[in-house]
């Protein structure tokens, strides 16, 4: 699994999930909505913390500088 997200990609899906959960928690969002971007949420913290977008490898892209 190499490593194909960069700094501002990594910030950029922390702040929408961050915004989600806002939006979830004083009631904006709710029912199926709120179900499914609590879990676009969670795939955006854990794609962040590891570093790796699946859905970059079949279109060959890389936010991460080369190094």
């Amino acid at each position: 699994m190499k490593k194909n997200m960069g700094t501002v990609d990594k910030v950029i899906r922390i702040l929408v999930a961050v915004i989600i959960l806002v939006l979830y928690f004083t009631h904006v969002v709710s029912g199926t909505l709120a179900v499914i971007l609590l879990i676009l949420a969670g795939v955006f913290v854990v794609t962040s913390l590891l570093g790796f977008c699946p859905l970059y490898l079949p279109v060959g892209l890389s936010t991460k500088k080369k190094e």
